[in-house]
């Protein structure tokens, strides 16, 4: 139902961005877009390229009167920090970043590719997600993320915090974690990373609430919500794996361990007292919350590189060295949070159609309904 392309380079003169499938009536607030801009620029281990800009960006198509029209919403940044032109060439690619097979698959510099391939281009995914998220709140929906895990120090048991304490406390947290006690070990690990002049990945954990049973489906796997998930995150860069739920450790524990029962009550309808499957379940979702993972690498970029082949001589030397971050996981999980949200919005437009939010909301209220039996 939804479909977005960005387009732009980190040192270009714009970043932009087209959402296609938005239905009519949502009314758009900039100011809670830039937010979630300014999000992903902050977090403990940032570069010093978070200091030049201050992400802005003017919606250019698809609004009237402060609404959208059912038309394609056309977002448009300008980077401060705009000097392709004068860029220098590289020619000694990093290892673990696109530099190596996209030059050799293009056919051309390692400058093309490292401008395309830069985390910056996600800073119109945000933006996209801002407006998903706008969307998915009027319907009770609430999207939120937390730092879980930066290099070696991570939550030590699973969050069971409301949403709204989720967004309270990471947002009151240098590196996004809600427990101060870990959030000084993480910083500690930056600290220790940048004195090595080395860099630190991580773990983010997304969560979605108020979501109805039944978004997704399991009849093909195109459709799959689960799936759908993975996939978006998997395409965010640096990110390595995705989990659902308890994830990985549902491999070690029996069946009886790993399952949501199911309860039923006349108030509430069906629901469950765990939530082991992350709110999916025959890549639908049951009615609890919706939790995901992910796991980013550390970037590519270090202070004192690896070991590369120039690719003009052919002769071993060290990696290029570009302006990079120590650590980005927190503003990973503001970028995380916000492809879960236009996923989510994907699926809920599917299951509730409609050109308007008039009409989406109709359908939404009948489907509740029956749900309650």
């Amino acid at each position: 139902m939804l479909k977005y392309f960005t387009t732009g380079e980190s040192h270009g003169q714009h970043m932009a961005a087209i959402l296609e499938g938005m239905p009519s009536g949502v009314e758009i607030d900039l100011g809670k877009i830039d937010y979630e801009l300014s999000r992903r620029q902050g977090g403990y281990g940032r570069g010093g390229r978070q200091k030049i800009e201050k992400d802005h960006v003017n919606l250019i198509g698809g609004v009237l009167k402060g609404k959208t029209t059912g038309a394609p919403v056309g977002f448009l940044l300008t980077n401060k920090d705009f000097k392709i032109d004068s860029m220098p060439e590289l020619f000694r690619p990093r290892p673990g970043h696109a530099d190596l097979a996209g030059s050799l698959k293009y056919h051309q510099g390692i400058r093309p590719v490292l401008e395309r391939a830069s985390a910056r281009e996600t800073v119109m995914r945000v933006a996209v997600g801002a407006l998903c998220k706008i969307f998915l709140r009027s319907f009770g929906v609430e999207v939120v993320s937390h730092v879980v895990q930066i290099g070696a120090a991570k939550l030590s048991k699973p969050v069971t915090l409301k949403a709204e304490q989720i967004r309270e406390k990471a947002a009151a947290s240098q590196v996004y974690c809600v427990s101060p006690e870990t959030e000084k070990q993480m910083v500690e690990q930056v600290d220790q990373a940048r004195r090595r002049k080395d860099t630190l990945g991580g773990k983010f954990e997304v969560r979605v609430t108020g979501l109805p049973i039944g978004l997704g489906s399991y009849v093909h796997f195109e459709r799959k919500l689960d799936g759908r998930l993975a996939q978006i995150l998997m395409s965010m860069q640096s990110i390595k794996a995705v989990e659902v739920g308890e994830g990985e450790a549902l491999g070690g524990v029996f069946g009886s361990a790993a399952h949501d029962e199911i309860f039923y009550d006349t108030k509430k309808g069906y629901y469950r007292k765990t939530n082991h499957a992350g709110g999916l379940e025959g890549g639908m979702t049951n009615g609890a919350d919706l939790v995901v993972r992910a796991t980013m690498k550390p970037i590519s970029t270090l202070g004192q590189p690896l070991a590369s082949v120039n690719m003009q001589t052919r002769q071993p030397e060290k990696a290029d060295f570009e302006r990079s971050d120590i650590c980005a996981v927190p503003a990973g999980s503001v970028i995380g949070e916000a492809l879960v949200a236009y996923t989510v919005c994907d699926a809920f437009l599917e299951k509730f159609g409609g050109d308007s939010v008039a009409e989406i909301r109709q359908n939404h209220t009948h489907y509740l309904k029956t749900l309650r039996g």
